[in-house]
């Protein structure tokens, strides 16, 4: 069913908001898959942070172009359906990821991050990352790390003198000293 160009320029518009927002954009081939598994996928990608959205390609061809988004040809032919990553491209990635795994009908084609394209391999490459809250503790941790240490080296003599004082105390004040 064909739909009015008031209702295309209201999805181009959409579409255009939704790449400006987002930090990475996933292009994915659903052909042959049932709507029960794209709700499916949809969910998942929702729980990241993200929108995952069947397109038409020629409006998903406009609004990049509107974004001054040069995008490989070969990625929008066929059915095509979009992950918008808001938040955090990996969490995304890997979820949607995660929601295509075995199924024959659902691939990845490529995406587009950080004004580059991607392939496919690098878009697997992507969810293998570990989600950002993850990326953040370990950072945190090895920027942690030399203070935690340099505290402890600094607070070892005082430590030491502590226990050898204590242990005199404790030996001039037992019975056995007297």
């Amino acid at each position: 069913m064909a739909i009015s160009k008031q209702r295309k320029e209201e999805v181009l518009a959409h579409y255009s908001d939704w790449v400006k927002r987002s930090q990475a954009i996933i292009l994915v081939e659903y052909t042959g898959a049932n709507m029960k598994s794209l709700d499916a996928i949809r969910a998942k990608v929702r729980e990241s942070g993200g929108e995952f959205h069947v397109v038409k390609n020629t409006l998903a061809r406009r609004a990049f172009e509107a974004n001054g988004m040069e995008f490989p040809r070969e990625l929008l032919v066929k059915s095509s359906a979009i992950s918008f990553a808001f938040t955090d491209p990996a969490s995304t990635a890997k979820a949607l990821t995660d929601a295509t795994k075995g199924s024959e009908f659902v691939k990845v084609k490529g995406g587009f991050m950080a004004g580059k394209a991607l392939t496919a391999a690098q878009v697997k490459a992507l969810s293998d990352m570990p989600p950002l809250p993850v990326v953040r503790a370990q950072l945190l941790g090895v920027l942690q790390a030399p203070a935690g240490k340099l505290v402890r080296t600094v607070a070892e003599p005082a430590r030491g003198l502590a226990a050898v004082i204590k242990a005199f105390t404790e030996k001039s004040s037992s019975p056995a000293a007297a």
